[in-house]
């Protein structure tokens, strides 16, 4: 099953061209229009370049990469979103990575795993039962006849009993970014697997730098799209651009939110597409500790598993950086994310110290904290398909009036949740439009 867990000067030149190019109310008609300059918008972008086709990509926020975003605001670089170039065989960004000169080695095992209970070391016993248990997510689910009925993987759990249950469920926290009552077993069973890369000068800056040469305008929030005509229309608060063609990346909690109003709303086989899958909330928070290494290998990864439901993991001084880096989970990092980057921080630090020593409070520095879940241009991690929902990957992915396509991670059946999948569904979308008649 699923394995999961410095801009470039370049970049960053064109992202400052992009965010002074031309209003779209002054712009010539392109053949496209594409939403969203992430993974899958910036795939689009590039197939349909490729192609002959005019096109034109709309953000919203400042910066490109959606969700695959290397954040330096702490000085040393880590990747909030997206990290690994997943299934790494047949994943796109292996063979852009290597086109582009950019290094991809395999996924370092770093400096082992210590487990904790309430910051204690955990007993060998309980460590020996919590192995056993995840092992058993795997198992059953890969052997689980799911033909009659689309169950949720708690329910595929349940007869472990209810000792073993909730710890082999919390495995989904840190994989999936879910509750396992919330997740479609049948769709979990059908993404891909294969060996996982790491970008080490930053995910987030390779897609960047695969946008090089496209006609991107970021801090430009798409409203509304109207293909109720021949064409399509889409607004932003600079003014209405019209293109034959349009496809809309963006990450279904914003289709959900209802931050785009679509004229005439979506067909209902669409919308309920949509009603099927949520999203996911895993979260990381990076806190930068500078100085002392207390003693821990560079890469070593805690877990605190006193509670299932608030499952949380730290990779400690990823690559020798002066970095630590939570992650977590489901309702738990979605509560974080409500109370904000202060209090997140004031968590994370308790409970580093309790696994640390006092000591490290005073090592301890500033946070970055890009919650997804509260982040209103993602409202999410990646997507989920709920229990009984497992074919709304393909309905989200069927065209809207020959003129409308939604494509992203979430269109991305197998490789859904990636970028890599994003990617293959942006170009997919973009395949199909370049065949319109201009």
């Amino acid at each position: 099953m699923l394995d999961r867990r410095t801009l470039l000067t370049g970049a960053t030149a064109l992202a400052m061209s992009a965010a002074g190019g031309r209003s779209p109310a002054h712009a010539a008609e392109p053949d496209a229009v594409v939403v969203g300059a992430g993974a899958a918008g910036i795939a689009a972008a590039k197939q349909l370049q490729a192609a002959g086709r005019s096109v034109i990509v709309l953000e919203a926020r400042d910066r490109l990469g959606g969700r695959t975003f290397t954040d330096s605001s702490l000085g040393p670089s880590y990747d909030a979103g997206a990290m690994f170039i997943h299934w790494a065989e047949r994943n796109p960004w292996t063979e852009i990575a290597r086109e582009l000169g950019v290094q991809t080695p395999n996924e370092s095992r770093g400096g082992g795993f210590q487990l904790f209970t309430n910051g204690k070391p955990m007993p060998a016993g309980d460590r020996a039962r919590r192995r056993g248990a995840f092992g058993e997510i795997d198992r059953r689910l890969d052997n689980a006849d799911l033909d009659a009925r689309d169950l949720s993987v708690a329910e595929v759990l349940s007869d472990l009993g209810p000792d073993l249950a909730p710890v082999a469920a919390s495995g989904m926290l840190l994989s999936i970014g879910e509750e396992s009552a919330r997740i479609s077993a049948r769709d979990y069973q059908r993404l891909w697997a294969g060996e996982d890369y790491v970008v080490p000068s930053g995910y987030g800056n390779l897609v960047t730098r695969y946008a090089e040469g496209l006609d991107i305008r970021l801090k430009q929030p798409v409203t509304a799209i109207d293909w109720s005509g021949s064409g399509i229309a889409v607004t932003t608060a600079s003014g209405t651009l019209r293109a034959r063609a349009c496809i809309v990346t963006v990450p279904v909690g914003v289709l959900k939110s209802g931050a785009i109003r679509f004229t005439p709303q979506l067909p209902a086989r669409t919308r309920d597409g949509l009603a099927g899958i949520g999203m996911g909330a895993l979260t990381k928070i990076a806190l930068k500790v500078a100085g002392d290494r207390f003693g821990i290998t560079p890469g070593t990864t805690y877990f605190e598993a006193a509670s299932p439901e608030r499952l949380i993991s730290f990779d400690l001084f990823p690559d020798d950086r002066d970095l630590v880096i939570g992650y977590c989970g489901g309702d738990f990092a979605r509560d974080l994310s409500t109370a904000g980057a202060d209090a997140a921080r004031e968590q994370i630090v308790d409970l580093l110290a309790g696994m640390v020593g006092s000591e490290f409070r005073k090592a301890a520095g500033p946070v970055s904290f890009p919650a997804w879940w509260t982040d209103p241009f993602s409202h999410g991690s990646y997507s989920v398909c709920r229990p009984g929902h497992a074919n709304a990957r393909e309905i989200l992915a069927e065209p809207i009036g020959g003129k409308l396509w939604l494509a992203g991670e979430a269109t991305a059946g197998g490789g859904a949740m990636t970028a890599g999948g994003a990617t293959l569904a942006g170009r997919a979308a973009a395949a199909a439009v370049a065949r319109l008649k201009v």
